[in-house]
């Protein structure tokens, strides 16, 4: 695809993240959201069509359920598909695996998220790390939440050359708001069973040459994730040496408890009153007054919002992979600059 051309969007699923992912595609001058797919005939597709937005079964059945329901149904996925450059596939975990062939067979590219494999695609994304070798892709993976902020914050000592080795132990949320009501867990906490959790590992699947090492436990709460680090320099550095290495990129929001903002709910609230659409944190949010260097060794924290995070990454991997442009800092400032990235009221 030539740059410059408007990328005929489809998003496949309208849940958590495929909601965030469509907003964000209408926000974006090169990019049209042509529809958007899901099985249900509830809520969720009815704020769908309310807000314009053309919908789509995923198979007859669905759309029929639609309809009987009151909804205006535009066709079925393979309707949709038909008029679209790419998709963004947006469904429960393991359900795009099964997906991909229909995209395959109808030579379409495509975009997974963190809940598949990396073998799905053979191309695990984050923007400010892999954009190139994106470009031009049938397909990539855009790795989950948690491995998302652990590439972000560690490319970010890594371009500085700070980076030897880093050890974090992850505090998972339980479930996702709008379900705590159907799961999670009450009065304890749940050690993953494995070290490494799956999170290092999943980062290396972005780059190969981070030493990394993750824990993980499940609390019980669901606005957010909370992240600790311990990091080996390459050598003794200043803490002002730090911070500058994070505030090299855009999608890292260094908060400080001398702001009022000692805890997740505090950052989520700040969120609300920015102007951010459902509370959004699409950056990390990396505590700066927290922030230990001590010769070789960093110690800091952050908070992961699990729901928006990957969004902005969803969109510089539509353009990668359509090659509507080809400079990854472009595609990254162009949708920064769209969802008001950067530009938080600190």
């Amino acid at each position: 695809m030539n740059a410059g051309k408007v990328v005929r969007v489809a998003v496949n699923g309208y849940g958590v993240i495929g909601k965030r992912v469509a907003d964000a595609v209408t926000k974006q001058d090169d990019m049209l959201l042509v529809g958007v797919v899901d099985v249900v005939a509830d809520w969720r597709p009815r704020v769908a069509v309310s807000r314009g937005l053309a919908l789509f079964g995923a198979a007859s059945e669905h759309a029929e359920a639609m309809r009987k329901a009151g909804l205006k149904v535009a066709g079925t996925l393979e309707d949709l598909l038909g008029q679209v450059d790419i998709v963004v596939d947006c469904t429960p975990k393991k359900v795009a695996a099964k997906n991909i062939t229909t995209y395959r067979r109808r030579g379409l590219k495509f975009i997974v998220e963190g809940g598949e494999q990396h073998s799905v695609t053979g191309h695990s994304f984050v923007a400010e790390s892999n954009y190139a070798s994106a470009l031009g892709r049938d397909a990539t993976r855009v790795v989950s939440c948690n491995t998302t902020s652990i590439v972000r914050t560690l490319s970010a000592l890594k371009r500085a050359g700070l980076l030897r080795k880093a050890r974090g132990t992850l505090l998972r949320r339980a479930t996702d708001p709008w379900e705590s009501h159907e799961g999670g867990i009450m009065n304890t906490l749940v050690p993953e069973a494995e070290i490494p959790s799956h999170q290092g590992p999943d980062a290396q699947t972005v780059d190969p040459e981070l030493d990394v090492v993750t824990m993980a436990v499940k609390v019980p709460e669901t606005l957010a994730h909370l992240h600790y680090w311990a990091v080996e320099l390459t050598r003794a550095a200043s803490k002002e040496e730090v911070l500058a290495a994070f505030r090299s990129s855009t999608r890292i929001a260094l908060i400080r408890y001398a702001d009022g903002l000692p805890a997740l709910n505090a950052v989520k609230e700040l969120m609300s009153d920015a102007g951010r659409p459902r509370a959004d944190l699409y950056e990390v949010a990396l505590w700066e007054d927290m922030l230990k260097v001590q010769g070789n060794e960093l110690f800091y924290a952050y908070m992961v919002d699990n729901q928006a995070i990957v969004v902005p990454e969803t969109i510089d991997a539509i353009r990668a992979l359509t090659q509507a442009e080809i400079d990854g800092k472009i595609s990254i400032a162009k949708t920064d600059a769209a969802m008001g990235i950067g530009s938080l009221p600190w």
